[in-house]
């Protein structure tokens, strides 16, 4: 299955900041399975999700969503 391009972003910008799978589950209240899951690409995140990553992170939601013109 290829990831989608949220996946990616989420990871990246979770390494970006600093913090593991497990510190970042922590901070979002979920568990690191929810997590990996949203990072691997097997799991959609939901608007509420995505927006309490953004949030931990310090980014905008559009930043974790956004589409790439090609």
């Amino acid at each position: 299955m290829e990831k989608s391009s949220v996946a990616q972003r989420i990871r990246a910008f979770r390494k970006l900041k600093g913090y593991t799978q497990n510190e970042l589950a922590d901070l979002l209240g979920v568990s690191i399975a929810i997590l990996g899951a949203i990072e691997r690409g097997t799991r959609k995140p939901d608007a509420k999700i995505i927006n309490k990553i953004s949030q931990v992170l310090g980014i905008e939601p559009d930043e974790l969503v956004a589409v790439v013109a090609r």
